[in-house]
């Protein structure tokens, strides 16, 4: 399912004076099977924009189209649309309601696909808990306030890819965990992407997480794409960045740092291909 919007506005609180003008125009393209990155400040409108993806926020002015569906029509389905577009949000954990670990997993299930047997849903339960590399027999009985953060976080995943949707649209998913605990996340959307959902849209102001994990990305600002690239391209354009009120990976910090003592070097500001480029330059020196 391809995403693409074109000249996308939405205004909050229309025709009062507390309007606020969150999407201005928006363009931007989102080829299926990428792992797309959303970068912005707060306000910029990212969030906004998300959440118009599957319909959560109602089109209002300008283009949208996922996959066959276009969100200006009214016969859209929007429930279709919803069981293939998912969404985490910020701190998906603080969401979690039902009394076990099984019965808040099945909950989209039984939104979506109400005709579905119990023991189906039971198996597509138990598939998906394993796929965010949790242990069924030993969580399912169990209430998911009871479970550590990052259980907590894998089972509101859980929850969302159950119904396998093609798209899945995370807010900010690694958010307030340790370097490891980021790491495990980013390894877990990795292990889904491509096989349980096609494409992987994340909104994430962590440039080092931007740089390391997507094919592409969009940078927002004051409600429109300012720029739309490779995670490379971007950074390339840290002058830029850093006039939008936007931060740079620690990569791009270090490559700037070396061009002003005059080495420069060509990356793509991962943190692997850096380390090897600057070693290589180093050897080159010395040799």
């Amino acid at each position: 399912m391809r995403i693409v919007a074109e000249g996308l506005t939405y205004t909050y609180n229309p025709k009062s004076p507390f309007a606020s003008h969150a999407l201005n125009g928006v363009n931007v393209t989102i080829e299926e099977g990428e792992f797309f990155g959303i970068i912005g400040h707060t306000g910029s409108g990212k969030s906004t924009f998300v959440q118009h993806l599957n319909a959560l926020i109602k089109l209002t002015g300008g283009s949208l189209k996922v996959g066959d569906y276009d969100l200006a029509d009214k016969k859209c389905d929007f429930l279709e649309l919803r069981s293939k577009v998912g969404m985490v949000f910020q701190y998906p954990e603080y969401q979690l309601f039902a009394e076990t670990v099984e019965k808040d997993v099945m909950f989209g299930l039984k939104n979506f696909h109400k005709d579905m047997k119990e023991e189906e849903m039971r198996a597509a339960v138990k598939e998906a808990i394993e796929r965010v590399d949790l242990d069924y027999e030993e969580v399912k009985d169990k209430s998911p306030f009871e479970l550590s953060g990052g259980q907590k976080r894998r089972v509101a995943i859980a929850g969302v890819i159950v119904t396998k949707p093609e798209i899945l649209i995370l807010d900010e998913p690694a958010a307030g965990l340790d370097p490891l605990g980021k790491k495990e996340i980013m390894d877990l959307l990795h292990a889904i992407h491509g096989g349980w959902c096609k494409t992987i849209v994340v909104v994430s102001h962590d440039m080092d997480e931007i740089a390391e994990n997507c094919t592409r990305a969009a940078v927002f600002s004051e409600g429109k794409v300012v720029m739309e690239d490779t995670p490379a391209g971007i950074f390339r354009r840290g002058d830029e960045l850093l006039a939008f009120g936007l931060d740079l990976p620690v990569t791009a910090k270090c490559a700037r740092i070396l061009k002003e003592r005059g080495v420069e070097i060509e990356t793509d500001f991962t943190v692997e291909d850096f380390i090897t480029k600057v070693l290589a330059e180093y050897g080159r020196r010395q040799g």
